[in-house]
């Protein structure tokens, strides 16, 4: 992220360029969302998960070697196929998780998942400042190249029941059933969109992507802004903080679902939209470094609550719906961040980066008080009926 990032805005100068290249690349994703489902219905999420680290691999070497009048069209492949298999192989883990664990810890798992990422992210947040400022581009692209690798390894090793498929079934479909398979797309995608708050949530995430879009593409001209000559200092260190706050978010949650038993709800993920945004505009408002730090932690462990909560619920979807569930998800996130990159991007241009993100994170909060209210008045909506319901069986019992 921050060398790839610096790397397009230094060549080019213009937060616009900048802006284009993540915007192919999560317009790959997006087509990528769109596929998820029908690739998980042909093939394990474990094969899946092992290819994309496979070519993402690949591509970064390509980067790497690639000459100097080249690197243009090299950093187009590295933005379409990290893009597509970035996506393809959050949509097979997420969706394998309860294969892997079970539906009753899947919340804990989900957790630990998030964990141990947030702390690859502070060892690459912290590093990434020193490598690009001493090392340069080339060697954090190799660096990049290496944790794929080790990760396709991870995944060779990974035990899943069935390699990811639903029901274990085998890894070719047969023949009679592919028609079907086709026909039950649109059903599945229906199917989803049923399940209670889920239709809700996927806008909210969209809606919140595309105000995760403005503080991305602003960080690197807001840190340039600071310090013109070391502009990855501020970056590596705002993730790296957001990081560690994702990270004892996760403690805490594990914490609660051991001590209670249950899951963080929907209502989680709409009060930690609202923090993580409030806290992602006030990092740019120019307050002191240890209030930004604060602020930086603040922001991560907002984000943590609402990836946890966000993605058990997906996962109470049976698992012949889930891959479509969680490619629809990803479409849509895909879809709100890369329009948001190019907008926010051109408006960079021109305005400051407060202002940007203030109006980009401004509106996922209105979007996240808006589904507050609706779960509530659901919830309201189900404890009157409950009672209503019981009177009709005790009446029911009676009439016996």
């Amino acid at each position: 992220m921050v060398a790839l990032n610096l790397f397009v805005y230094e060549t080019t100068g213009r937060a616009l360029a900048m802006g284009l290249f993540m915007a192919v690349r999560l317009g790959s994703g997006f087509l990528a969302g769109l596929a998820a489902g029908g690739l998980l219905a042909r093939f394990t999420a474990k094969s899946l998960m092992l290819w994309t680290n496979v070519a993402q691999a690949a591509v970064m070497l390509l980067l790497v070697f690639a000459p100097q009048g080249m690197r243009t069209a090299a950093l187009m492949a590295v933005s379409v196929v990290v893009g597509a298999c970035g996506t393809l192989f959050m949509v097979s883990l997420r969706s394998s998780i309860p294969e892997m664990v079970g539906d009753e810890r899947r919340s804990w798992a989900n957790s630990l998942s998030i964990t141990g990422r947030s702390l690859a992210m502070v060892a690459g947040f912290a590093s990434a400042g020193v490598v690009v400022s001493l090392v340069g581009y080339t060697a954090a692209f190799v660096v990049d190249m290496a944790t794929f690798v080790v990760c396709a390894v991870t995944v060779a090793l990974l035990p899943i029941a069935g390699g990811g498929r639903k029901n274990g079934e085998d890894a070719q479909p047969k023949e009679p059933k592919e028609p079907k398979e086709r026909r039950r797309v649109p059903g599945a995608f229906l199917r989803s969109a049923a399940v209670p708050a889920l239709g809700l949530m996927v806008v909210l995430r969209g809606v919140d992507a595309f105000g995760s879009s403005s503080h991305n593409a602003a960080l690197p001209v807001y840190s340039a802004g600071l310090d013109a000559s070391h502009p990855a200092v501020f970056v590596s260190a705002f993730w790296c903080l957001w990081a560690l706050g994702n990270v004892v978010a996760q403690q805490v949650i594990q914490r609660c679902i051991k001590r209670t038993g249950r899951s963080v709800g929907a209502v989680g993920f709409g009060y930690g939209t609202c923090l993580m945004s409030g806290a992602f505009i006030l990092a740019f408002a120019g307050f002191p470094w240890a209030a930004t730090a604060v602020i930086a932690l603040v922001a991560g462990a907002a984000d943590g609550l609402t990836e946890v909560s966000y993605t058990s619920h997906m996962q109470t979807l049976p698992a012949d719906l889930r891959g479509h569930a969680f490619g629809l998800s990803a479409t849509v996130e895909n879809l709100g961040f890369g329009v948001g990159m190019i907008l926010v991007a051109a408006a960079l241009d021109s305005y400051s980066p407060l202002t940007v993100v203030a109006w980009s994170h401004g509106v996922a909060i209105v979007v996240a008080v808006v589904f507050l209210i609706r779960v509530a008045g659901s919830r309201k909506t189900e404890t009157e009926a409950a009672p209503e319901s019981e009177a009709a069986a005790d009446a029911s019992e009676q009439v016996r």
